[in-house]
């Protein structure tokens, strides 16, 4: 098995020296990467090779061998035990060595180092949201997941509602992220730049917009940008806290609009008139509750607790925001969010487009002591 296992690294070292480890794969950008590629390669190389030999031998046999006359029935094949045991024991090997081989890049790809640095990564339809431990908080589409290069990252992962499937293609690593559950996945990426992220596993409706960007940093830059993340929302004044709103709406886009129309849950713009009017939204258990401050941060605190009916429809909207979103975002957003939505007039044009807002324009930095 260990002269097998050696035989096919050897030969899976000339393969990405062939073909450069990315002709059938995308962008090689982690330590893990090499390891999948190798064995992708070789088992290509091997299944080839076998299909040119055995369907080359069949086209020469049906050559050879076809009916040129009638001829009398010689009878059956005669048994052949060297053919046999040969065929038997070369794909024995084979199959042995591949294993070896993968299992040791398996349990190499089930092991984050002692020293990874860990985020807490959670998935609630449809984005993805990562939390850091310095209390930095950043959130698919918008917000790329940040990482340093060349330092082992373990994303510790769990699902606010169903089954979704992190997906890293660059790094080679995918993991399903479960509801009920923590699982993970590390990577140590090996070059700077901006790589791809999915969800692998269909989780609704808009299953295909749950895509992202991982970020790759320099030490330097990963801790500075990390720094900022974790602080600006803090140096917003209360003032300006609807104009932040507008910064981490994309939180809210897939499933609230601004102009009026229904997605899974209630325009923002719906809720923004019965909020200035005084109104009362209907739910669906038949009820009506006021629009208040008190009700938006319930809203969003718990969203199971007050579901809302679709007016147009008269049909409850589904209750797909699960709970767990407002420690997602944390108080200061949750705040940022209901102001957003009571002074919606403000940071909207006359279309209800969002008005371009720039985080440093809303953001008052403390003096430099002396």
């Amino acid at each position: 098995m260990i002269l097998g296992a050696a035989i096919f690294e050897a030969l899976g070292s000339a393969t990405l020296a062939l073909t450069g480890s990315t002709f059938w794969m995308p962008e090689q950008a982690s330590t893990l990467a090499p390891q999948v590629d190798r064995i992708f390669d070789i088992i290509n190389w091997i299944c080839g090779f076998f299909f040119v030999v055995i369907v080359g031998v069949m086209l020469y046999f049906m050559f050879k061998y076809r009916r040129r006359e009638h001829v009398a029935d010689t009878g059956g094949p005669t048994h052949n035990t060297l053919l046999e045991v040969t065929w038997t024991i070369i794909p024995l090997i084979l199959v042995i060595a591949i294993f070896y081989v993968g299992l040791e890049g398996y349990v190499q790809i089930r092991t984050p180092p002692q020293n990874a640095y860990v985020i807490e990564v959670i998935g609630t339809r449809w984005s993805w949201a990562f939390n850091y431990p310095n209390g930095a908080k950043l959130a698919t589409p918008n917000d790329p997941l940040l990482v340093p290069v060349n330092r082992p990252v373990k994303l510790l992962m769990r699902s606010n509602d169903v089954i979704h499937s992190m997906f890293l293609p660059a790094f080679r690593v995918k993991q399903d992220v479960v509801p009920g559950r923590f699982t993970h996945l590390w990577f140590e990426a090996t070059k700077e730049g901006k790589f791809p992220l999915f969800c692998a596993e269909y989780c609704g409706t808009q299953h295909s917009q749950m895509v992202g960007t991982v970020e790759v940093l320099s030490e330097y830059e990963f801790e500075e940008r990390i720094d900022i993340e974790a602080k600006w929302m803090d140096k917003v004044p209360d003032e300006n806290l609807h104009l932040a709103g507008t910064l981490i709406y994309n939180q809210c886009g897939l499933c609230h609009t601004l102009d009026g129309s229904a997605l899974i849950g209630p325009s923002f713009k719906e809720t923004y008139k019965l909020f200035k009017s005084g109104g009362s939204r209907r739910l669906g258990d038949g009820s009506s509750e006021p629009v208040t401050e008190a009700y938006l941060r319930k809203s969003i605190l718990e969203p199971l607790a007050q579901i809302a009916r679709n007016h147009q429809t008269d049909k409850a909207y589904p209750s797909s925001m699960t709970p767990g979103i407002g420690d997602q975002l944390g108080p200061r957003r949750v705040d940022a969010m209901i102001r957003m939505i009571m002074r919606l007039d403000e940071v909207t044009d006359d279309e209800w487009n969002l008005i371009p807002v720039n985080r440093a324009d809303i953001v008052v930095e403390e003096p430099e002591g002396e």
